[in-house]
This record gives structure tokens, sequence and C-alpha cells, in this order.
């Protein structure tokens, strides 16, 4: 379903805490519009966005400071979704065509100021001939009705409209949409994201909103009229609390996308980190095979238990040794320990071996256990291959940590792929 995206900016001072709570409160996209023109600045930014990208789940828009190909190359390898290039396209749009060749026209973006360009309608459509999957209007101070503007581009182009506003107020955002019919707007102010959606959908303005699939009324409630839910971190998989919410609760908790219960203990509705800040922002909402139990996906900020410990679920009473065999557990630990090598090496570790031996050994032993495996899969017994396949890993892992490549950043990688 296509709706209109909403894409706040991230300002300098802390783009990484930014981008964190934007991700959790209803944006679509995010940009990071502070690159700059050197390469100390786009390495430095690089940098940036790959740990920006590591801990959120939307799209990050890479905005200006690309001069060639290598600037837009290095800011999509460090997980930008997409670059938006302004100045270098008015200079001549085949740094659009060969970014665009390369890594497809959804992955770019360009910025047109309507202070500075003559023709913007001509020009956007030399840019969608050079490959430009989207674009950004930069409105400003300019006095030109950049809303007829917009919508022009958008008929003749037919690519998607953002349009760049530096207004802060519901309305007027609102105002900006519907007079130029534009696909997004790209904040600069800071604004409640969601009660802008909300603003919105009642203007008939399609948003990417949480909606319930089942009306509350259909639930099976337990004698106090209320319904258990449990709440799970979305990435671990770890239980975090069990808590219970009536209507009024749940109806609160999809409209706002943070999650609120009702305490029995108080009589009376909390959202969950009201008063601590560890808030609850939801990721997804499942009900089981009863319709009496309802099981939470969140983001946790903080801590999810009042006692400081980051689940309620703390305490043992039974308890059997056994082996955690969770491949994505297995792997983190595994990283970690290697990690954990390499900052406080041990004498005798093979590990440290390799480190102090530095890359070209790594690589060495990388290679070599890849020609293992192929060598133990010919062996019509399987059993060697497992022992060869682990090697390999291992390996892999130590030049991850050697390179700064996280199992997150490979799994997104994948997850991007699918």
């Amino acid at each position: 379903m296509k709706y209109t995206k909403i894409i706040p900016c991230l300002s300098m001072e802390n783009p990484i805490e930014e981008a964190l709570y934007y991700n959790d409160a209803g944006a679509d996209e995010i940009a990071f519009f502070d690159i700059g023109c050197s390469r100390d600045d786009i390495e430095k930014n690089v940098v940036i966005i790959k740990e920006i990208m590591r801990r959120i789940d939307i799209p990050l828009v890479a905005c200006g400071g690309i001069r060639r190909f290598e600037d837009a190359k290095k800011l999509l390898y460090a997980g930008a979704s997409k670059v938006c290039m302004k100045t270098a396209p008015m200079d001549s749009v085949d740094i659009v065509k060969e970014v665009s060749d390369r890594f497809g026209s959804d992955r770019v973006m360009v910025a047109i100021d309507l202070n500075i360009c003559k023709d913007p309608v001509a020009y956007s459509e030399r840019l969608k001939e050079a490959g430009a999957g989207e674009l950004l209007l930069i409105c400003g101070n300019d006095t030109t009705d950049y809303e007829a503007v917009a919508a022009e581009i958008k008929r003749r182009t037919e690519l998607e409209v953002i349009i760049e506003t530096a207004s802060g107020d519901d309305k007027d955002i609102i105002a900006l949409i519907e007079k130029s019919c534009a696909d997004g707007v790209c904040l600069n102010n800071k604004t409640d994201l969601m009660s802008l959606k909300h603003s919105m959908k009642d203007m008939g303005i399609s948003v990417n909103l949480y909606e319930s699939s089942i009306p509350f009324d259909d639930f099976k409630l337990n004698s106090d009229g209320l319904i258990p839910v449990v709440t799970q971190d979305y990435k671990t998989g770890e239980v975090l609390m069990l808590a219970y919410m009536n209507k009024e609760a749940y109806e609160l908790t999809v409209s706002t996308g943070r999650m609120t219960y009702f305490s029995r203990s108080r009589n009376e509705l909390w959202t969950k980190g009201e008063t601590s800040g560890h808030f609850q922002y939801v990721k997804s909402l499942t009900i089981d095979c009863d319709k009496d139990t309802i099981l939470a996906k969140v983001s946790q900020v903080g801590v999810a238990c009042h006692t400081g410990n980051p689940t309620c679920f703390f305490t043992d009473l039974v308890k059997k040794e056994y082996k955690d065999t969770n491949p994505l557990k297995v792997f983190k630990e595994e990283y970690d320990i290697i990690v954990d090598r390499r900052n406080n090496p041990k004498e005798g570790s093979y590990t440290n071996y390799l480190f102090d031996k530095g890359i070209d050994k790594i690589l060495k032993k990388v290679g070599e256990e890849a020609t293992e495996i192929v060598i133990a899969a010919k062996n019509p017994d399987a059993e060697e291959l497992k022992y060869e396949i682990s090697d390999f890993l291992y390996h892999v892992m130590v030049l991850m940590v050697e390179r700064g490549v996280t199992w997150e950043d490979v799994i997104k990688e994948l997850a991007d792929r699918r």
C-alpha cells in the first residue's frame, strides 16, 4: 500500500540517539544531511551511518556532499538505503546515471533547490532520464509557487517527490502535502510524528500507522475484563514482562505505538516508561489461537523491570543445564569472545596469534579453510564437512572483528536481499 512518507532530518549534535528515537517514534525514513564535501568528511560520516544502521530498522537517506561515484558507493556500502545528491548533478547528470546503473534508480534521490534552479521541471525530466528514482524539493524562502512546481514535476516525470519543510506545525505540513500532491515531507523541525500522522489520516491522507486487524471486542477477556500481554524483545526474543490491557489501553497502544497497560494494583492506565523513560515501542502485536493472550514484540528503551533488571524474569526456580544451540546466540557469543581476545590478549591464545600476525595471515587462513570445505564436500561422509565449516566460520569471524564487521551487519545485508 502506498502512503505519504514522513522523513525527519537528524541533527549533528546527537544523530545516533535521534535516529534511535525516530526509528521507534513513527518515522518512515530518516535523512542524514550533514555529509561534508572532503574525503575526511565522507569517511567521518560513513562511521556514523554504519553505527546508526546497526541499530535501526527504517531506511536512511544520506544527503549531500557527493561529488564522485565513489562517495555514493561508500555511503551505500555503509548501509544508507539511498543517497541524495544536490550540486553534483547540476554540473553533470552523468553521476546520476553512473550511480543508478550500478545500484538501481530506487537508491538515487536528487535534491532540487528551487532558489537556484531556473527551470526545475525541465531539470527533473533530465534527472529521470539519467536514472533518478526520487526527487527532494528544497524551497527555503523562495516566493515561487513551489506547490504548483512540485505537482507539475510529478505530472511530467511520474517520480516520487518529497518536499523539505522547516515548519513544525501539523496544519502547515498537511496543507503543503495537499497542495503539492507530494509523496512525503522531509522535516527540519522536531514534531510528534504519530500525532502528525493521525492528523493526516483525519484529512484523508494515506499514512503508515498501526491498525488492529481484529477489534478488541472480539478478544476473550478474564473475569476482570482484561487480557494478559506477554512482552518480548523484538530482536533477541527475550521475554521481558507480563502485564494486562483493557480496551482503552489496547487502543492507546495501537494509536500511539507505545505499550500502554492497565495497572490492576492502581486501577488505572499506565504507559510503560512514562516516569522512568524506559518506553516500549511496538513492533508487532499478535493474538493467540484462543484470542485470550497477546504477544507483544517491542523495542525496549532501557530496562523492562522496575528492579533495574533487563527482564522481570530473572529468578530461577528450577533449572537443568543444557546447551543453548540457538544459531544467532551462538554466533554472537563466539564473536564476542573473539572481540574480548583482541581487546584483552591472553597468552597462548590462537586468536591473539592471528591478530598479532595481521590481516594477511587471517586472509590466508580463511582461504585455506575455504579450500578444506571444498575437499571435505567431495567426501561421501558429511561428518568431516561440519568440522571444516566450523573452522571456516571461526576464521571468518576473526576477519570480521579485524575489519569491524558485525553479525548484525551481515544479517541486515542478507535480510535486505530477500
